[in-house]
């Protein structure tokens, strides 16, 4: 299967490069992270353009559509690119599948800012794109390692038609957030702190979760992603949550000088995997919060991470099922992981949050507002 997909990609890339197409017209530079050894990028080169944010009056077709274009990247292979950052450079080609991953040393000084810009182009400087940094300064206390689905994004892992909508009929606009996570995140993350998103979605979907962030001021991050492939380790090949486990202990043991809270949810298999990350370095896990995605009834899930919890018991690690944001802020206040100065901020915005209405339902609603007829029209 694998081989068929190498020889059927082979085949598409001479069909493009006879009728003039699949040339690298865009540089997907991902947010990546550095610290004063050296820094860490990655990104894909793309033979077309992004279509550009969720419009306001998307609808179901227009979301569909907009789906369908992200999985149906074109990705250009092989291509030489620059990357710079610091007053260090490093020539990088991407692979057959277009990504680019570069580690290399950046001994210029940090700007002591948490966000700066590296950049990334063709070799021959063309299309110049800034590629954003999280710098992990001396002043972090500790390091945040979060999920996304079910932990900081509204998915339905409990229902799967009501998962499938979401992921397919949806955009960044319409899709609710957790309640209470952005102010909860904002807590952890204080001036220094970093903030590292991982996930079992594919990298196509990079683009809708940061517009998520942006428009729910969830703290930005790098985001850990997967591929959408046949290839050994990728998102059709390999079973499991297993790259989540392996980018959680490289981020752990990339960064020595940290302890870390990690975040995730009943629904797939966080706790399991935190739990065996607290097992190898449990002087390391400040503390493990684990969001009950049915807080409403006890379940077969529950049973699961209350298992977990009690088999790291005598790590010294933390680690706790919560209903919500504000039972997490207030226990990471009594660890002193968090200023306790926050927990009303993080208690007003988890009520707002369960209230609202999504934006799209608050679109729909001002809409049936607008064609009311006024009082006293026949």
């Amino acid at each position: 299967m694998i081989d068929a997909d190498d020889h059927l990609d082979a085949l598409w890339r001479r069909v493009d490069s006879r009728l003039g197409r699949g040339r690298p017209r865009h540089l997907a530079a991902y947010r990546g992270f550095a610290d004063e050894r050296g820094v860490e990028l990655i990104g894909r080169v793309l033979a077309e353009k992004p279509q550009g944010g969720p419009l306001d009056d998307a609808g179901w077709w227009d979301n569909l559509l907009d789906t369908y274009r992200r999985f149906e990247s074109d990705e250009v292979p092989d291509v030489p690119l620059r990357l710079h950052y610091r007053g260090s450079s490093v020539e990088v080609r991407s692979d057959h599948e277009g990504y680019w991953h570069a580690t290399f040393d950046s001994p210029g000084a940090m700007s002591g800012l948490l966000w700066d810009n590296a950049s990334a182009s063709l070799a021959d400087g063309s299309l110049l794109t800034p590629q954003p940094v999280l710098q992990v300064g001396p002043r972090a206390r500790f390091g945040v390692i979060s999920d996304i689905d079910d932990t900081i994004l509204h998915s339905g892992v409990t229902d799967w038609k009501t998962a499938a909508q979401l992921t397919f009929l949806h955009n960044a606009r319409t899709r609710k957030p957790l309640p209470g996570v952005a102010a909860l995140y904002r807590a952890l993350q204080g001036n220094h702190n970093p903030i590292f998103y991982v996930s079992s979605s594919p990298w196509n979907l990079y683009d809708l979760l940061e517009d998520f962030m942006e428009l729910n001021a969830i703290p930005f991050g790098p985001i850990h992603l997967r591929d959408l492939g046949t290839d050994t380790g990728k998102f059709i090949k390999s079973a499991g949550h297993g790259h989540k486990l392996e980018r959680v202990l490289h981020l752990i043991e990339r960064f020595p000088r940290l302890r870390w809270v990690l975040l995730g949810d009943s629904g797939q298999a966080d706790a399991e995997l935190y739990a065996e990350a607290a097992r190898a370095h449990p002087d390391r896990v400040a503390a493990i919060y684990i969001r009950d995605v049915d807080p409403e009834a006890d379940s077969a899930r529950d049973l699961g991470v209350d298992g977990y919890i009690h088999r790291i018991e005598d790590t010294g690690v933390p680690m706790l099922r919560a209903a919500d944001s504000l039972a997490m802020a207030r226990h990471a206040a009594s660890l002193g992981l968090l200023d306790p100065a926050t927990l009303p901020a993080i208690a007003a915005e988890t009520g707002r949050d369960l209230v609202r209405p999504s934006l799209a339902q608050a679109a729909a609603q001002e809409a049936l507002a607008g064609e009311a007829p006024a009082a006293g029209a026949r």
